[in-house]
């Protein structure tokens, strides 16, 4: 896992998504931003601060652990 202090990524300009189960209330969500070779995550309510990265092995892993694949 990284940490990019920009919305770049270091791989080009990204395309976040949210779920469309967050609504528009503004509620608490995060936001991820995919390439061939990682995962990005940010927070939606800041979406200049930090993200993280990790690579697809890892988000597989998590996805897998949390009962999302």
């Amino acid at each position: 896992m990284n940490v990019d202090t920009h919305t770049g990524g270091g791989e080009g300009q990204l395309h976040w998504r949210k779920s469309s189960y967050s609504g528009s209330g503004g509620g608490d969500c995060v936001e991820v931003a995919t390439t061939p070779a990682t995962v990005h995550v940010r927070d939606s309510k800041r979406p200049l601060a930090a993200s993280l990265t990790f690579s697809v092995e890892q988000w597989s892993a998590f996805a897998a652990y949390a009962g999302l694949a």
